[in-house]
């Protein structure tokens, strides 16, 4: 009985915690989203509408001065994918990066970085283990002219996008880059949420925050009149 109460005492203490960290993941989405947002409002960064809305799966990545610093503690990484039939996106997953395993140099300043997968299969990447993208991510950082170019054929399946202008002139993730936040989605979604069931599986819904950011994206895709259409 003593230890059926001492569980239960846990338990209660622990509900609490877990229901602030939450918090702090959606407090976390919703700067990823006003990053998101203030880069798509500099012609010359942003992410052109065409593209966006042919792109089938995102990652948003953040990078302080001192580094990435993503898991659960630090927050940082968010990815989302389409709807194999309906198109619409899916809920968030968070990731985790590290800074080492990432092939373009980043000079040890803040930027913020948008990867955009082009096709399902490239989506596919996020769960068959830690990214491995090699030379296939063509990066675009600060130029959106270069971005609407990468559509042409053959059409690359990872294009990369940062909000500082020549941070780099291509990219290549190298494995181990980014994985999952398993400690982060469970506190999310209440369970353990591996990425495939919140990617791919339908599992999970979208969060009202998430919902934020999707609003966000998509407004950012619909845009017209302005050279972001491209």
């Amino acid at each position: 009985m003593k230890k059926i109460f001492s569980l239960l005492v846990s338990l209660c203490l622990t509900l609490p915690v877990l229901a602030g960290d939450k918090a702090q993941l959606d407090n976390q989405l919703r700067k990823l989203t006003a990053k998101f947002e203030a880069m798509q409002a500099k012609p010359d960064k942003a992410i052109p509408a065409e593209t966006l809305r042919k792109a089938q799966g995102v990652v948003l990545l953040d990078r302080t001065k001192a580094g990435f610093i993503f898991a659960f503690q630090g927050g940082g990484g968010v990815a989302m994918v389409r709807d194999a039939k309906s198109s619409n996106w899916g809920p968030a997953a968070f990731l985790t990066a590290t800074e080492a395993s990432l092939g373009f140099q980043v000079g040890g300043q803040q930027s913020f970085i948008v990867i955009l997968l082009m096709n399902t299969n490239a989506t596919r990447l996020l769960t068959d283990g830690d990214i491995e993208f090699g030379g296939e991510a063509r990066g675009t950082a600060g130029n959106s002219t270069a971005g609407a170019e990468g559509v042409v054929k053959p059409v690359p399946s990872v294009l990369v996008y940062d909000d500082r202008k020549g941070l780099y002139g291509g990219a290549a993730l190298k494995g181990g880059a980014i994985s999952p936040d398993d400690d982060a989605n469970t506190v999310y979604y209440g369970q353990y949420a591996p990425l495939k069931d919140i990617l791919h599986d339908k599992k999970f819904k979208p969060s009202d925050v998430t919902k934020e950011l999707i609003g966000k994206i998509e407004q950012a895709a619909n845009r017209t009149g302005d050279g972001l259409n491209r």
